[in-house]
């Protein structure tokens, strides 16, 4: 499912994706190496053209396991060993965008960001169908994981945190 569409279905966990998101301007992404092992490589994210990109830098690791086998993990960055803003995990497919239109949304987001883009073609340009979803923060008195799938919906669960 398209951003867009994701943050239609579940407005609680991306509206706290995108926030943190925007706010820590890197993502931990999780991919899977050519002989099945896990890789986990920063990168940054961007929001265009009601998608969410997770680009990379021609010909990386990461990006030539998407290119393979387009299963992806993406986290947030944690703040500190106590995280209080929490961990979003969003778990999905990257698309590999083609389309000059779409590309070039992305481009002009990051250059209005960071004043700087990519040159075509020499980046990956990835965009990620959100499969499933978890927020997951502690409180002094709480342990909360708020989840999403498209099949069993939103939910949340609250535990004492002992």
């Amino acid at each position: 499912m398209r951003w867009t569409g994701f943050a239609e279905a579940c407005p609680e966990i991306a509206g706290v994706a995108e926030r943190r998101f925007r706010e820590d301007e890197v993502v931990l992404v999780g991919t899977v190496r050519k002989d099945g092992s896990p890789r986990i490589s920063p990168t940054e994210p961007e929001f265009a053209a009601g998608r969410l990109f997770v680009s990379m830098m021609w010909g990386s690791k990461k990006a030539l396991d998407l290119l393979r086998d387009p299963r992806i993990v993406v986290h947030s960055t944690p703040s500190d060993r106590m995280n209080p803003g929490g961990d979003v995990k969003l778990s999905g497919r990257v698309v590999d965008e083609q389309d000059p239109e779409v590309r070039a949304a992305f481009r002009a987001a990051i250059l209005a960001r960071i004043g700087w883009a990519p040159e075509e073609p020499e980046f990956h340009c990835f965009s990620l169908d959100v499969e499933a979803a978890a927020y997951v923060r502690f409180t002094e008195a709480t342990f909360e994981v708020w989840r999403w799938t498209p099949d069993a919906g939103f939910s949340i669960e609250v535990r004492p945190n002992d």
